[in-house]
């Protein structure tokens, strides 16, 4: 179950590699960069693409940002004080800081990007839940009092909560933001900006980094390059013909199924900087039939076999995927087994389909969106529109970009209306190591992600895991949530990959991590 035969994967790279000439003598001060997908959608806060966190990550900077070992350590503040009862928190920013404007960064901006920024964000939910107050207190302090203590608030600031200026971070938080001013290394020039095929971003000058090294988003943050283009290819073979070439400089993702070829080049680099990985997952819609009936999503889950999506996606590369998974990262503290025996058990086809009948399924269409831009997602669909035929489920297939995929996910209009039934994405592991941050778990209904589950367990177990005394209890209760989750299906988990890159070998010093970062990285 391969996206692409060997063969014509060699012959389309062929065919790319003898038409096009070759620019390794280009613009030394020039990055040309082929992102995982198109920047459709390029504010953070609106969407949850990884593509619009990495736009987010080079134009706007973070109050904290997280290390190689995962802890939050100061970016934009010089550092901060708690009060003795932990309810009173202030921050203090660093001197020099700028927007892209040459307005400077003040409390205010960094209250009101808090503000919108948590509203959409598990972490920032649980923080507005908990503040009484957030208070300018003068050009470069502000302060946060807390009704209830938050052990979680540095870790919540690093939580790709992009500082931007008061004026945009207004915005309300279900509407896209029409102006990308920003606040970190690299300026989203918007004019070049053209969607399906190109975005660009040129060095801000007056961009104060950190002392010390880079270590993941943490650290200095020191542009080297003048411009970096990031040009849209959605075919990973002209995408790989092109870097043979020299007419890019780095290959954000290229499929698997195309490794064997990249390994031997001349030139070029293959590497996996991602130890975190990425989970795999198929979302629900919990608020349209046929889904709304958790018979039936047992019924599903007890089909799923892990291996089958792995195969699809991964093909011939073993080590970079990881099954059995459950809702957890595995090789993070809060990964357990509890309930998996729903996974693991010897799958029988015949069994559920008579369980799909004896839910009450009525035959209603389920509309499965696939990204035809995304093979791994696209692989993943493929996989779930078979299985769904097998269990008798009467599947609507829609293919379409991602970027359409994003924008129709938002609806909560029934599937004859726009709406839909299921589609396939991935989750960096770091955000769904644990029930803090863990969008796709929250049972929160209609505020919650797409999918919509509402379950009052979860959130009950959530806000116990948020005010557990020890890690012991914190991994009791994190096998309490896979349990229920495995009983409420707000999505199913596929399995977990590790994703590869490729990148021409003057390109040095790249920070490894389990997306692209543009600081540091420079030519040789």
């Amino acid at each position: 179950m391969k996206r692409r035969t060997l063969f014509g994967a060699t012959a389309g790279l062929a065919a790319v590699s003898l038409s096009r000439p070759s620019l390794a003598q280009g613009n030394a001060r020039v990055l040309r960069f082929v992102p995982e997908g198109n920047l459709a959608n390029p504010d953070p806060v609106w969407t949850t693409t990884t593509v619009a966190r990495n736009h987010g990550a080079m134009i706007w900077d973070m109050l904290y940002g997280l290390d190689a070992g995962f802890e939050p350590q100061p970016q934009m503040v010089a550092g901060h004080e708690l009060s003795d009862d932990r309810l009173t928190w202030r921050f203090t920013l660093r001197e020099g800081l700028v927007f892209h404007d040459g307005e400077p960064v003040r409390p205010a901006d960094c209250i009101t990007s808090l503000q919108r920024w948590a509203k959409r964000r598990p972490l920032g939910q649980t923080l507005l839940a908990r503040t009484a107050a957030m208070t300018p207190l003068d050009d470069r302090r502000f302060e946060i009092t807390l009704t209830k203590p938050y052990s979680l608030m540095l870790r919540a600031f690093s939580d790709n909560c992009f500082i931007m200026p008061e004026r945009i971070a207004r915005t309300d938080p279900f509407t896209q933001i029409s102006e990308y001013v920003g606040s970190g290394p690299y300026r989203f020039i918007r004019d070049e900006w053209v969607s399906g095929s190109k975005a660009i971003y040129t060095r801000f000058d007056k961009y104060v980094p950190r002392e010390g090294a880079p270590s993941f988003l943490a650290g200095g943050k020191v542009a080297h390059f003048d411009r970096v283009e990031w040009l849209v290819m959605p075919d990973s073979a002209t995408a790989v013909g092109a870097l043979q070439n020299g007419e890019v400089d780095w290959i954000q993702r290229p499929d698997f199924d195309l490794m064997p070829l990249l390994r031997p080049m001349r030139n070029v680099k293959t590497a996996v900087f991602d130890k975190v990985g990425v989970m795999g997952m198929l979302a629900l819609n919990h608020l349209h039939p046929p889904f709304d009936n958790p018979k039936l999503l047992r019924a599903v889950l007890s089909a799923i076999s892990q291996a089958d999506f792995m195969a699809a996606a991964v093909g011939g590369e073993p080590e970079l995927f990881h099954i059995p998974i459950g809702v957890f990262t595995p090789g993070m503290p809060m990964a357990n087994d509890v309930g998996l025996e729903v996974l693991t058990a010897p799958r029988d086809i015949a069994k559920s389909r008579r369980l799909v009948e004896e839910s009450g399924y009525k035959g209603e269409p389920v509309l499965l969106m696939a990204p035809s831009d995304y093979p791994v997602q696209a692989a993943f669909a493929q996989v779930a529109a078979d299985l769904f035929k097998r269990l008798g489920i009467n599947v609507d297939y829609a293919s379409m970009d991602w970027g359409t995929l994003v924008q129709r996910r938002t609806s909560k209009a029934t599937p004859d209306k726009g709406g839909w039934n299921a589609f396939p994405t991935t989750y960096e592991g770091l955000t769904v190591a644990d029930p803090s941050s863990h969008v796709p778990l929250r049972g929160n209904g209609p505020q919650g992600w797409f999918g919509w589950p509402e379950s009052p367990r979860l959130e009950g177990l959530r806000d116990q895991w948020l005010d557990a005394p020890d890690t012991a209890e914190q991994k009791r209760l994190a096998g309490e949530i896979q349990r229920v989750a495995f009983e409420e299906v707000p999505f199913i988990p596929l399995g977990q990959t590790f994703n590869p890159t490729a990148y021409r070998t003057d390109i040095v010093d790249i920070v490894p991590a389990s997306f692209p970062i543009f600081w540091n990285v420079k030519r040789a």
